[in-house]
């Protein structure tokens, strides 16, 4: 094998199932159909249309905008939501940037107006910029962002030696781009990128090539996942992709991952597995090999179709020598397969790895929402435990809709199912439970959950100034009060997209951080409160300068119950449409409990009241 030299002829390959799909001819390409979503209500004939691509894309975005216009005109707020929506994937799954036309960039922004920042954000994402929070750093990100010098031609024999000896179900190609990351990968930094994503991958790895198995795609693409994610499910990047699979929200959408205010399946380890086989097995019907089908996950199947196009060559290697993909792509093959290699035999290049134990958990289905806390104490736990089982759940609460599989460490599904029946249903997610320790006493737990002893007495049904047992299980009253975090202004922030990541409006960002106008300065920090409702009236209260404890007393006292009417200010900005999904409830529903909007539309300052 004459590695060092980039010879791929004499590298080791595995012919894999399923069988290879014979290549597309390159010009078949220019004339597949746009991967258009389909509309709620109507399919426009765009599939045969001869015009250029561009052409059916702009015109196919203009007939949805121009229906939501004349829905909205007629009153129909809830059907022009679901045509500017409509409008906004379009463009998302069409691969093409906002900017790419001057038609679509005018529709564009006109569409900026109509819709909700999740979904500008999702259809402006630029490599360059940062438009998510980073719950946890993408390994990828990390790993192309360097500068690597040549290969040590010293390792083409380790490496050749590697492929004769290990089982591997992919085709593996030692050449000048794959021996520099494998280099990177026996330095110290690279060693410990590779050490971080083995070790965690033990929690999901059987798992995982289960999966692989069952969809019929090689399992060693499980090496995707330790470079997009170091298989951690709250991984986010630049632009947005998420979870250990590294599926961006329109992709994830095409594969029926749920995302909401409550959950992001990108994160469900199992659910983005399924997914992500059922993806890569499609991308191998469509190009017939596996490098393409990694370039094609890595950069889009529309850019790697493009690329072929343009050159004539439906092969990886020379697609790369000829600069046709982004740099990003060219280098994320190579990254694969020197990552597989170093993760097949750690030893051979320095690689020390003590794997964690597979993630093995006890399922409750549940017909209230509940919070993680409450669960966790329930079920003998900490909470960080039940984060690392649910990674799903944006908001440390499961969703109000009845029905939720929520995960408990294995062996606690009885002491939950238990304990969990001393709390009110309509309670599990504000207050607590809380097992008396020896010696503790009421005055102590009221004192540590911050709590007056009277309201503790009161839930636990006990004499005034009572003993408490050491083990005893005590409801533990909690107010549930907004939390405040801070968020540091990074590049390509704005504060509609700050916004819409955290479901708050700008107006409120302005509010509680003192702002006049949209210009916002990196590096600077926000204030953000994390729960809606309750941050509105929190903000407020700050400002008027009242004490901390008071503000959570009077939030707490306030706080409706499940069969209570809230009263919901009308911000600039809003419409039925935005406050209904905040409520989870329909427009309908609205007009019908606020029957002054039937003579006229909503105003900023109306005061709608809102069943719960």
């Amino acid at each position: 094998m004459l590695a060092a030299a980039g010879c791929n002829e004499s590298a080791k390959v595995v012919r894999v199932q399923p069988p290879a799909a014979a290549p597309m001819p390159a010009a078949a390409y220019a004339s597949m159909p746009l991967p258009l979503p389909a509309h709620p209500t109507y399919q426009a004939p765009i599939s045969q249309d001869p015009r250029p691509v561009i052409d059916v894309l702009v015109s196919a975005v203009q007939a949805s905008y121009d229906a939501g216009v004349k829905a909205e005109s007629a009153g129909d707020d809830e059907q022009a939501q679901t045509d500017f929506d409509h409008a906004v994937r379009l463009i998302v799954k069409s691969g093409f940037q906002a900017d790419a036309d001057p038609r679509l960039s005018n529709l564009f922004n006109e569409l900026g107006e109509e819709v909700s920042p999740d979904e500008i954000n999702v259809a402006v994402a630029d490599p360059q910029t940062e438009t998510q929070e980073p719950l946890a750093p993408a390994p990828m990100d990390e790993i192309d962002d360097l500068s690597l010098p040549a290969g040590d031609p010293r390792l083409a024999m380790k490496a050749e030696s590697e492929l004769i000896q290990v089982h591997h179900d992919l085709p593996l190609t030692i050449n000048d781009s794959v021996l520099r990351y494998l280099s990177f990968f026996t330095t110290p930094r690279g060693r410990a990128i590779v050490e971080r994503g083995l070790e965690r991958g033990g929690r999901y790895s059987a798992m995982i090539r289960r999966v692989l198995k069952q969809e019929g795609v090689p399992q060693d693409l499980i090496y995707l996942a330790q470079a997009e994610s170091a298989f951690q499910p709250d991984a986010v990047s630049r632009v947005g992709a998420r979870g250990i699979w590294q599926f961006m929200p329109f992709r994830g959408e095409e594969y029926d991952l749920e995302r909401s205010y409550w959950v992001d399946e990108r994160s469900d380890p199992v659910k983005a597995t399924r997914a992500a086989a059922e993806h890569l097995r499609d991308l191998y019907g469509m190009f017939g090999d596996w490098y393409l089908v990694m370039a094609a996950y890595n950069g889009g199947p529309l850019t790697v179709a493009r690329a072929i196009e343009r050159t004539g060559y439906a092969d990886f290697w020379k697609l790369q020598e000829m600069r046709a993909l982004p740099v990003e792509t060219r280098n994320y093959v190579p990254i694969i397969i020197a990552l597989a290699m170093v993760s097949k035999d750690p030893g051979l290049y320095g690689v020390q790895v003590d794997p964690e134990k597979p993630l093995v958990a006890d399922k409750v289905k549940l017909d209230h929402q509940i919070s993680l806390r409450l669960a966790a104490d329930a079920a003998g736990t900490d909470v960080q435990d039940m984060h690392m089982l649910n990674p799903e759940l944006l908001r440390g609460m499961t969703p109000r809709q009845p029905g939720f599989v929520l995960n408990l460490p294995q062996g606690t599904k009885k002491e939950f199912e238990q304990n969990i029946q001393q709390v009110p249903e309509n309670k599990w997610t504000s207050w607590r439970l809380h097992a008396a320790a020896d010696g503790e006493t009421l005055p102590d737990i009221a004192r540590h959950y911050h709590v007056t002893l009277t309201a503790l007495e009161e839930a636990n049904h006990l004499e005034r100034r009572a003993a408490v047992a050491p083990g005893a299980l005590l409801d533990i009253p909690t107010p549930a009060g907004p939390e405040m975090i801070f968020y540091q202004i990074r590049r390509g922030d704005t504060l509609g997209g700050i916004a819409g990541r955290f479901h708050v409006s700008v107006a409120e960002l302005r509010e509680w951080n003192h702002l006049r106008g949209n210009v916002i300065r990196q590096g600077a920090r926000l204030r953000i409160y994390s729960h809606r409702e309750e941050a509105i009236a929190y903000g407020s209260r700050r400002e008027r300068g009242r004490s901390e404890h008071a503000e959570l007393r009077n939030t707490a006292s306030h706080r409706p119950s499940p069969a209570e009417t809230v009263a919901h200010h009308v911000r600039r900005g809003e419409t039925l449409y935005s406050i209904a999904r905040e409520y989870q409830t329909t427009i309908a529903s609205l007009r019908a409990w606020n029957p002054f909007l039937a003579d006229r539309g909503l105003e900023a300052g109306d005061i709608l009241s809102i069943e719960r």
